[in-house]
């Protein structure tokens, strides 16, 4: 297990130094972390849970460039059966929010990376990347004008620009009553209370009733 991981690692690592902070090598550490977390709690496949940690942002599509699969060609260089790359890829899957409309995950390997990549949208973590991103692409800080959308397809989601700020209402103060295992669940209340906190304060600074 650990030379396929260290293989997979090799592949992937240069392509997340090319994204930005808040989808970065540090980004996929941090997901390991919250993963191993869940799986000392939970019996699940440990070489499937690692491999799509490492692997579920590579074809992002915020990132990704047309006809690029660069999930599927770095799979395939790993010796694994076809069986083992067909369960990771339905594990990735899983993974992405889009807008609520995310694939359900269907098994505990699946659900514990979902949870682990949630968490780290979560909490002080989750501010930082948050407004890195925001930052990357040239986004406000906060519009307190915008409404956040109920209700949305993946593309919209995608589509419009929305403040920083607009997003924790959009994605990130949702991802609380999503989450799957119960270790997940604990953590996440935590630190969704974090952001609250923030957003209230940020509220407070912005408004003019410091």
């Amino acid at each position: 297990m650990q030379k396929l991981v260290e293989q997979c690692e090799k592949h992937v690592k240069t392509i997340y130094e090319s994204f930005d902070a808040s989808h970065d090598w540090q980004h996929i550490e941090r997901v390991r972390q919250n993963a191993r977390l869940l799986m000392e709690k939970e019996q699940a496949d440990a070489l499937t849970v690692e491999l799509a940690v490492l692997l579920h942002d590579v074809s992002d599509p915020k990132y990704r460039k047309p006809g690029e699969d660069l999930e599927s060609e770095i799979l395939q260089r790993l010796d694994l059966t076809a069986e083992q790359q067909q369960k990771i890829k339905t594990v990735i899957e899983s993974v992405s929010f889009k807008g609520g409309n995310g694939v359900k995950a269907a098994s505990i390997e699946a659900e514990i990376v979902q949870d682990a990549d949630r968490l780290d949208a979560l909490g002080a973590v989750g501010i930082a990347r948050t407004f890195a991103f925001g930052g990357a692409k040239g986004r406000k800080l906060y519009d307190w004008e915008e409404q956040p959308r109920q209700k949305m397809t993946e593309e919209e989601y995608r589509a419009k620009p929305t403040s920083s700020a607009t997003h924790f209402y959009e994605k990130l103060l949702l991802l609380k009553d999503h989450m799957n295992t119960e270790t997940g669940k604990h953590i996440a209340e935590e630190r969704h209370q974090f952001m609250i906190s923030f957003l209230e304060q940020l509220k407070k600074e912005t408004d003019g009733n410091q």
